[in-house]
């Protein structure tokens, strides 16, 4: 991965840009800049991504001013560049998993995080089909006065249930893992959603053990079909 430093040393309109903070991703390089004045997201795709980009680029073009989303300000073709807004706030991975967030504090989170997903189908959803975020973790929301979606390069058609269905793979499986309270988090979210929308979260159970066995196996940690099921089953859906 890339660092911020090549793009501004070497591209001309980024010369005058100050980095104020650099963010983890997993593919591109992502910075927050202050840029003629003004604070921006600098996401930087790396070789390769650029279907991602423009996928990215054309669902914030469309949600970004009636959802919770960053507003895309420029996209830089020919250096793989998308300029966003800076959204100030908290990482919700962060407050979800900090100790000192009380637990109807986090409730109250996973209400508004079922609703920001269920405005976000809804407004997505055609006469044919869903349109999901993708990558669905808690690490993509950021918690401000409202819940705010970030990072949507893998957004494609696809069913409900597998965003809600990761969302909650996320939840139980960052530090501290699989709680008692991390399963009524994933219940509370799970109801919300369901509570908000007129479709049905089909095959919820299936999909929910799937997407932890995808993340368990991404982050190197061995766990089988059975075990995933077991733990999905506590949450007593």
């Amino acid at each position: 991965m890339k660092n911020i430093d090549e793009l501004i040393k070497n591209v001309e309109k980024y010369k005058n840009a100050l980095i104020q903070q650099n963010f983890k991703s997993k593919k591109n390089t992502v910075a927050y800049v202050v840029l003629d004045g003004k604070p921006r997201i600098v996401k930087w795709f790396a070789p390769g991504f650029k279907r991602q980009m423009e996928t990215e680029y054309s669902t914030l073009r469309k949600g970004s001013s009636i959802l919770n989303m960053p507003i895309s300000y420029e996209k830089d073709s020919d250096n793989n560049v998308l300029l966003m807004n800076y959204i100030i706030g908290e990482n919700l991975c962060d407050v979800i998993n900090d100790g000192k967030t009380v637990f109807s504090e986090n409730q109250r989170i996973m209400v508004l995080l079922a609703d920001w997903f269920a405005r976000f189908h809804r407004y997505f959803k055609t006469e044919d089909q869903f349109y999901i975020r993708g990558d669905s973790v808690l690490r993509n929301f950021i918690l401000a006065d409202c819940i705010w979606g970030v990072d949507f390069e893998e957004s494609r058609a696809g069913k409900p249930v597998e965003d809600i269905a990761g969302m909650c793979s996320s939840i139980l499986s960052t530090d501290p893992m699989c709680t008692s309270e991390k399963f009524q988090l994933c219940k509370t979210f799970i109801t919300a959603y369901e509570d908000s929308v007129k479709w049905n979260l089909e095959n919820i159970n299936e999909e929910f053990a799937y997407a932890l066995l995808e993340t368990m196996c991404r982050r190197g940690d061995k766990l089988s079909k059975k075990e995933a099921d077991e733990i999905v089953k506590r949450i007593n859906l």
